[in-house]
């Protein structure tokens, strides 16, 4: 076939065209990027987002094994003993280093000494997927028990989502488990999460953070459809102790897929809130369960101004909490943020930012320092075997039981929430909690119990004290000043009262080793500025705490034994027992 010279031409043309196209679209490799000259790359440095044991964790079994989250995949081969090191004093813990999803974990040679302190540190060199190292070392410490006895406690799953027999699930849901420990990430697997319709298994990538196994299908799930998810016994904790049985749970899915934005529903301390502790560790409450790999510390962030603060960030149950590495400092206020990165488990991000500010106690407050709640001070009331009310009583903000269920709450005429999470009551500005709700309610619980031992503990244990065995026992009418004040008996205040006169950020703390009792119509009138929310009653032994009829009680009462509160007595502050309250007719209002 003949070619005319015009064609020749034509095509030479087309060819010309075709190799400056490629070169310039393509680089000379043939390939098209639709004219995308957006050559940014990744130079965002990773975190550790969580470590367990937690940073000045104490009680640790000797037998643990030691994780660091990080904040995004890393790289595993950076991830090794250089750079994820242990040591007691200067001496090097020799063990054995590994990288799992985004966890590494440290398996020390031999069981650890008891009561011993060590230092976990993961190093600058530990580098992300595009190279990217950490900005500084993480470094976190903790104290071995003092039992020689392995833990051999086996975990559990304290959280499902979805629940078991749950209907109407929607299809791009993620299925997660929560534990009641921190687990070996190693043994969180496609083997030992599964998910199953009937006899066939679904695909799906399991992932591992902080406390919590998310098991995410490859594909939106089918409508109208039962499905099956099992945590296996092949899944264990840090010392290895696996899970006793299967967790195995049921859930049917609707038609449509899930779309709400999740939201933030309360937040400790609270927008705006003064004279926060500097121990506080800033918390966040949200309106469903989240995906964990995206409650971290680039998400959740605390600052002082544009000062970033250093902390780790942990997610259990429906709460993210920033751990501050350092104090706080005083008269300081600090911005907490959650950004639209975090997600629920169906990918739903969160429509705004959440912000919230608070302002720590002044400088040069008069006193000890204040005794750090926890999630207990979240409670007006909060015991571990039950609260009574008789008569008209009016109380503003939520109350709890725990471990005892909900039948030790009588008198309220409560009406449980759609939700099984917590329950209402007319006689309750707020809602009530006990163990036997849903989850996270019995997990937050535990949580709250624990705090109000470990203030209880705190208040006890405040040595040097301003005044000892002041009045032998008797304040009644005294005017007292800011200090730590220490009794070896019980203390009694009568009709006249007792005055507390200093500053918004003073702190009275009376440590009292028998009973308090306050006698009918009393008043503890504070003068000055001083604050209900920086008086803490510690109370020992004995039979407890009496309020008479038509107290004015003022502060935070910790107490091993009972709070009797008689007809008409009122309390701004709270009443946190180790046994029980019981209340008959009284006010008892959040400071």
């Amino acid at each position: 076939m003949k070619i005319n010279r015009s064609c020749k031409m034509y095509f030479g043309f087309l060819s010309l065209l075709s190799v400056l196209f490629l070169a310039g679209c393509g680089g000379g490799n043939g390939s098209w990027d639709g004219g995308n000259t957006d050559t940014s790359i990744d130079s965002t440095a990773p975190t550790v987002t969580s470590t367990a044991p937690v940073n000045e964790a104490t009680g640790v079994a000797i037998g643990n094994k030691l994780t660091a989250t990080f904040s995004e995949e890393m790289d595993g081969a950076t991830i090794n003993t250089t750079t994820f090191t242990l040591k007691q004093g200067a001496t090097a813990i020799s063990g054995m280093v590994s990288y799992v999803g985004v966890t590494a974990i440290f398996a020390p040679a031999a069981n650890l000494t008891t009561a011993t302190s060590y230092t976990a540190t993961i190093r600058t060199g530990a580098k992300d997927l595009a190279g990217n190292a950490l900005a500084s070392d993480s470094v976190w410490s903790f104290t071995t028990g003092t039992d020689l006895d392995v833990d051999t406690i086996s975990p559990t799953v304290t959280l499902i989502v979805p629940a078991d027999v749950a209907i109407d699930v929607a299809k791009n849901i993620t299925v997660s488990a929560t534990f009641s420990e921190a687990m070996d990430p190693s043994t969180i697997t496609n083997l030992t999460f599964t998910l199953k319709h009937g006899a066939t298994t679904v695909e799906g990538t399991v992932t591992y953070a902080g406390q919590v196994a998310t098991f995410k299908p490859t594909q939106i799930l089918a409508a109208d459809t039962v499905y099956t998810a099992t945590i296996t016994t092949g899944t264990a904790d840090l010392v290895g102790n696996a899970v006793a049985v299967d967790k195995v749970w049921t859930f049917t899915t609707g038609a449509a897929q899930d779309s709400t934005a999740p939201s933030v529903t309360s937040t400790l301390p609270a927008d705006y809130g003064i004279n926060v502790a500097l121990s506080q560790r800033p918390q966040a409450t949200f309106s469903e369960a989240m995906d964990p790999l995206t409650i971290t510390n680039q998400i959740f962030t605390l600052k002082q101004g544009i000062t970033a603060v250093n902390g780790t960030v942990t997610y259990v149950g429906l709460v993210a909490t920033f751990k501050p590495t350092l104090l706080l400092a005083n008269d300081t206020t600090y911005t907490a943020t959650i950004t639209t990165a975090a997600k629920d488990l169906s990918g739903n991000a969160l429509t705004a930012n959440k912000v919230w500010t608070f302002t720590t106690i002044g400088a040069g407050a008069m006193g000890p320092a204040p005794v750090d709640l926890g999630m207990a001070g979240n409670f007006v009331l909060l015991t571990k075997t039950g609260i009574t009310t008789t008569g008209v009583t009016a109380i503003t903000g939520d109350i709890g039981v725990s471990p005892i269920d909900s039948t030790g709450m009588t008198g309220f005429g409560a009406t449980m929430d759609p939700s099984n999470v917590f329950s209402t009551s007319s006689l309750v500005i707020g809602r009530l909690y006990a163990a036997d709700y849903a989850m996270p309610t019995p997990t937050n619980m535990t949580t709250s119990v624990s705090d109000m031992e470990t203030a209880y503990t705190d208040a006890a244990g405040r040595s040097l004290p301003d005044f000892t065995e002041l009045g032998a026992g008797d304040i009644s009418g005294m005017n007292l000043a800011p200090g730590l004040y220490k009794w070896g008996t019980g203390v009694l205040i009568d009709l006249n009262g007792v005055t507390l006169t200093g500053g918004a950020n003073d702190v009275w703390i009376f440590q009292i080793a028998d009973d308090l009792t306050v006698s009918n119509g009393a008043i503890i009138t504070l003068a000055g500025n001083a604050q209900a929310q920086n008086v803490f009653w510690q109370v020992g032994g004995g039979t407890g705490v009496t309020l008479g009829t038509t107290v004015q009680m003022q502060g935070i009462i910790l107490a091993t034994k009972a709070i009797t509160f008689d007809t008409g007595a009122t309390l701004t502050g709270r009443a946190l027992a180790q046994t029980n309250v019981t209340l008959d007719a009284n006010t008892i209002t959040a400071p």
